[in-house]
């Protein structure tokens, strides 16, 4: 797929900064690194032919050279075109919006046809670009950090999720959401990336040699998997999958076939590979036995399970069949193709969840319900009458759906937390997340991290003094008002009424 990168520095920069430095930092300094993923991970706007790839033929950055002239030898590094956007205005405006359109256009009008055009920006002012793209029948793919627009989201072909830049882009890993703090000496020892590819790249070229015969690329998944201390079938060294981390190797003379199951020989040693004994189930057996898993995961599931854990459950039990998934490209196109009946898949948040409609209910569905009966996410009590009307201001927002009793508990644990330790939006949403847990009012991490940016974003300043619970839900208040406002949603007497209940209940 030939696509074209446009990247407004100041707007993406200033939005990580908002959130933690360190962010920013790592964006603005390593540009090759999420240029990698960018192109080698990310998956494609659809519709996009299978096994097609992203190829960048235009890469763009449009920074301030007055206040970031620091950050150029990165961008040049990583072969960006640089478009310096001085100052034009006391308050700092710049031209960068008019540029990147401008370009945009141009680039509609090149013999070369651009395939998808990717944005790194939050301004909504792009809206009506993405909007002419789409006509034009181009992809676009955008990366927002912060709220954007309910316009700008519905726009693009692909948002890129800002968590997912954040861990897989810019490598600042999380433990998973089950798990506790480590102790700082356990995360300082653990390998890096690089060192876990490379680990895993000596022990394929050692496999291999002493072998007598080609080697079924589900047997040194699997053999990596429990011999590469550190190794994560979830995230195969931050390449997404077992395929996107043997694509990454220097195989020279070894070769790999992907047909028939998989398998990789040295031609200097082994004969040509046919079919390998063993080495993977007959497809259609396979996608049975992986439909049944993901039917017996949601079975014992007491809630909605996130996608992005059914497939990590599948690539660690059946790594080859996740390489390709099945010939379908990506676990969204699977089971999209298969019949998973009782079980449902959701795509409306998020990455999606996987449900059995006969025992859970999810947020968006049972909150269309008159009066909101049948809520299981929590128990509204006699603030039911509430969930139809927040429910349209979560639809515009993102917010939260937590009830009323959620939120008086989440804000009293963020003040409890920041009077017991110094703010750190990683460390803080975790500790707030488990306490939510622990007193019976549980919020989930993207949940509570969805509070914390919106305090950050806001301009709010942890640690001046005004972390109190009541100032937090009503500094919340503000920016929820004002993301409604932004996508023209009228602020009446009956929203400003229910904010008060919904968020600042009893605070």
């Amino acid at each position: 797929m030939r696509s074209a990168l446009f990247v407004d520095f100041d707007n993406v920069y200033s939005g990580l900064r908002k959130l933690d430095a360190s962010l920013a930092d790592r964006f603005a300094r390593t540009p090759q690194r999420w240029m990698s993923w960018l192109v080698e991970a990310l998956e494609l706007p659809q519709p996009a032919t299978d096994g097609s790839r992203r190829r960048l033929l235009v890469r763009r950055c449009y920074l301030n050279p007055q206040v970031y002239q620091r950050f150029r030898p990165a961008f040049n590094l990583a072969g960006f075109e640089i478009v310096d956007c001085p100052s034009l205005t006391s308050e700092g405006k710049t031209s960068t919006d008019i540029h990147m359109v401008l370009d945009m256009v141009d680039l509609l009008l090149q013999e070369t046809r651009y395939d998808e055009f990717v944005v790194f920006s939050a301004d909504a002012d792009f809206t009506p670009v993405l909007r002419k793209l789409r006509r034009w029948d181009r992809r676009t793919t955008v990366l927002a950090i912060g709220f954007p627009s309910a316009a700008y989201r519905a726009s693009a072909d692909l948002l890129i999720d800002q968590d997912e830049f954040v861990r897989n882009a810019l490598g600042f890993h999380d433990e998973d959401e089950a798990t506790g703090t480590e102790p700082a000496a356990a995360v300082a020892a653990k390998p890096t990336e690089r060192a876990l590819a490379s680990a895993a790249l000596v022990l394929a070229k050692k496999t291999v040699a002493d072998a007598t015969a080609p080697i079924a690329l589900a047997k040194l998944a699997s053999t990596i998997l429990g011999t590469v201390e550190g190794m994560d079938a979830s995230t195969w060294a931050g390449y997404g999958s077992f395929r996107g981390l043997v694509d990454s190797w220097d195989l020279a003379p070894l070769r790999v076939s992907w047909e028939g199951g998989g398998s990789i020989h040295d031609p200097r040693r082994h004969s040509a590979p046919s079919s390998l004994p063993g080495s993977s189930p007959n497809p259609t057996d396979e996608l049975s036995i992986v439909v049944d898993l993901i039917r017996a995961e949601i079975a014992k599931a007491s809630h909605p399970v996130l996608c992005s854990r059914i497939a990590s459950l599948i690539t660690a039990q059946h790594p080859n069949f996740a390489n390709d998934w099945n010939g379908m490209g990506s676990f969204r196109k699977l089971v999209e193709s298969v019949d998973l009946t009782p079980v449902r898949v959701d795509w409306s948040s998020g990455g999606g969840q996987v449900y059995d409609p006969r025992r859970h209910s999810l947020a968006s569905e049972s909150a269309s319900k008159p009066n909101g009966h049948q809520v299981t996410r929590a128990d509204w009590g006699t603030d039911r009458d509430l969930l139809p009307l927040v429910a349209q201001i979560h639809d515009v927002t993102g917010v939260p759906l937590l009830s009323p009793a959620n939120y008086r508990t989440l804000f009293q644990l963020v003040a409890a937390d920041l009077a017991a330790h110094a703010f750190d939006l990683k460390e803080t949403g975790k500790r707030v997340r488990d306490a939510t847990r622990t007193c019976g009012q549980p919020a989930s991490r993207s949940d509570v991290n969805w509070i914390l940016r919106s305090l950050l974003l806001q301009g709010h300043e942890f640690g001046s003094g005004e972390n109190d619970a009541q100032s937090l839900s009503r500094k919340c208040i503000e920016n929820i008002r004002s993301l409604c406002l932004r996508d023209q949603m009228v602020i009446d007497h009956e929203i400003d009424d229910a904010l008060e209940r919904w968020i600042a209940h009893g605070s």
